[in-house]
């Protein structure tokens, strides 16, 4: 589900700027949902496997969708737009999951079982439901922590195009430092702080209670 939720996300990017000017992503055959064209060996699998089977803190990532922001017709704008794209597309996939679960719940559905049972033998429905839940909560995860305003996040370059031009650049310079901010903003706590109450609220409204 990481897997695909980060390939939808990139592919969002690429329809985005495709749609806004710029052909790159998409002549570099990017503008696919197939997840082999947004797999980075290192960021996608070794990474998240290493984090799940280990506990070690490590932060995954997808190959990034390349844009030349010279053929967007507002470059500023449009490639904070280009960036919104991604975190936006998560959330898509986490309401329309939310939708879909809500539809399976309702009563007399002739899927609907409940989920306080862990008994595997439950059958299908069970796990359509937790399948559903995983989608919510990935996706919730992957919009959030990708807002951070930190660059190479999307949320870094989308405050790039919002704040006046010497800011944005002052900003651009902190790219090459992006990671260690955020292993330092993760490894102090302060992380967790900033993205715990946006996540909280999100999951509130979407999870089944």
């Amino acid at each position: 589900m990481l897997v695909l939720s980060l390939s939808f996300h990139e592919a969002a990017h690429a329809f985005t700027a495709t749609r806004l000017g710029d052909p790159t992503a998409r002549l570099l055959g990017r503008l696919t949902l197939n997840p082999l064209k947004h797999i980075d060996v290192i960021g996608t699998v070794v990474f998240p496997l290493v984090a799940m089977f280990s506990g070690i803190p490590l932060i995954g990532w997808a190959k990034p969708v390349p844009v030349n922001i010279r053929q967007l017709r507002d470059p500023r704008r449009d490639f904070a737009i280009v960036a919104l794209a991604g975190p936006v597309s998560n959330l898509i996939l986490a309401v329309g999951a939310a939708v879909l679960f809500k539809v399976i719940a309702a009563p007399g559905n002739p899927v609907e079982m409940s989920l306080s049972s862990t008994d595997p033998a439950l059958g299908p429905a069970y796990w359509i439901r937790l399948f559903l839940e995983m989608v919510i909560l990935i996706n919730v995860l992957l919009a959030v922590f990708n807002m951070i305003p930190v660059p190479p996040l999307d949320g870094g370059n989308v405050l790039m195009g919002l704040v006046p031009g010497r800011i944005a650049m002052a900003i651009g310079w902190l790219r090459p430092y992006g990671f260690l901010i955020l292993y330092g903003l993760m490894l102090s706590g302060v992380l967790f702080s900033i993205t715990a109450p946006i996540r909280n609220f999100l999951l509130s409204w979407l999870l089944p209670q």
